[in-house]
């Protein structure tokens, strides 16, 4: 995801790819905090700062226009590492350490290895988003095998 967004500007980060708003730095807050920090660190690991950062966050996909760019992107690297070391510490079939049943209704991920398995689906899901969006806003593909 970093690799994709590399070399873009601040302006091309926030510039709008779809009517609704939607924009790269918006997609890379939304990964960093309801991803990486959601699942594994809230859900899988049970951290408490984890939950607290995600109830004092608001709406990940929308950036505030005074927080800078980098700030986002250093979000996303420490929430991939500090999604890692859970990551590495827990063992394929562990149960969550917590769940949000106030969310999700009767739909469950059981073990480690389903959550991991949702969250590389949702993160492929986005990367081509992010692809899509890259070539409408600057003409350029990412990572296009031919």
């Amino acid at each position: 995801m970093l690799g994709a967004v590399a070399g873009l500007s601040d302006d091309e980060l926030r510039r709008p790819a779809l009517p609704s708003g939607w924009n790269c730095l918006g997609l890379l807050n939304h990964l960093a905090l309801d991803v990486e920090c959601f699942w594994f660190r809230a859900v899988l690991a049970g951290e408490p700062g984890a939950r607290a950062l995600l109830d004092a966050s608001g709406d990940a996909w929308k950036v505030p226009g005074d927080e800078p760019s980098g700030a986002v992107l250093a979000r996303y690297r420490e929430q991939c590492a500090g999604a890692d070391a859970v990551i590495a510490r827990t063992a394929a079939g562990a149960a969550p350490a917590w769940w949000p049943d106030d969310r999700f209704g009767s739909w469950r991920l059981d073990t480690h290895r389903e959550l991991l398995l949702h969250v590389i689906a949702e993160t492929a899901c986005h990367a081509g988003h992010l692809d899509a969006a890259l070539e409408l806003l600057d003409g350029r593909q990412w990572m296009v095998l031919h």
